[in-house]
């Protein structure tokens, strides 16, 4: 399951998607995230489900690469689900006890689900076909007025990029360390909640000591280039807007534009 996590992830393609600015894809992604919040209707997310399988598709990233994301969200996926399937008020379709499942809570629960796991599957697109250079400089462009009110723009954006970058690194230390710990007699899966809590201290301690060494590693190698922040930085590859940038925007902004419009008229 370690190896399930695809955000953070950057997989090498040849396509349009894999070509875009990183402005319009931080964009594009919010406006989506939007949509899946303003979509209220069969056909809302119907228009959403058409969008994301149209940006998988330019993206060339597998399908299955992109789905098994999925697994290591699919205990919280599946408590929110419940959460809201047994909680909801309602006309009661089912009953056993104190639980009670009702036609709005069925509704919301599918609801909670679908954006649940557009979100993520959205996100991870945007990671996928962008390499973490391109999000440091795509968020630091983005954020560049908020310069004028001292913020420390570049070195956010910096620390960002590198925590997402980090994310797929630390989980395939962590995936060496438990089966090196596996190896070594060590179980995490067998006793209750408190002797499995206990079992993890094994795990994390190794894992906190390599987090913090390759931290002082990156650190170690940014100073000995001699990096100092965005002051008077410029870029290798300067970010410009090409037509298939502004045919992104237009086509992200429509379709927000439809999805609101079928909130309102549907």
């Amino acid at each position: 399951m370690i190896r399930d996590i695809t955000i953070g992830q950057f997989y090498p393609a040849d396509s349009i998607l894999h070509r875009l600015d990183p402005r319009v894809k931080f964009i594009g992604t919010f406006l989506f995230l939007i949509s899946l919040f303003v979509a209220d209707s069969f056909w809302g997310y119907a228009l959403a489900t058409v969008f994301l399988a149209a940006a998988i598709g330019l993206s060339k990233v597998p399908v299955k690469f992109m789905l098994k994301g999925l697994k290591p969200l699919f205990i919280i996926l599946l408590i929110t689900v419940l959460f809201n399937l047994f909680l909801m008020p309602g006309e009661v379709l089912w009953s056993a006890g104190f639980l009670k499942i009702t036609r709005e809570g069925v509704v919301q629960a599918v609801k909670i689900g679908i954006r649940l796991i557009y979100l993520v599957i959205g996100s991870s697109i945007m990671t996928l076909t962008t390499t973490p250079n391109q999000l440091t400089d795509g968020m630091e462009k983005i954020l560049a007025p908020l310069n004028k009110i001292k913020v420390p723009v570049h070195e956010i954006s910096m620390m960002m990029s590198i925590a997402l970058r980090f994310i797929p690194i630390l989980m395939e230390e962590t995936d060496k360390i438990m089966k090196a710990q596996i190896a070594r007699g060590a179980d995490f899966e067998s006793g209750n909640i408190i002797q499995r809590a206990k079992s993890m201290v094994p795990l994390l301690v190794p894992l906190f000591i390599s987090a913090f060494r390759r931290a002082d590693d990156l650190a170690m190698a940014m100073e000995a280039r001699c990096y100092h922040g965005g002051d008077n930085r410029t870029q290798m590859k300067p970010l410009v807007y090409h037509r298939r940038d502004y045919a992104a925007y237009v086509i992200s902004v429509l379709y927000l534009g439809a999805d609101i419009a079928l909130r309102v008229f549907l």
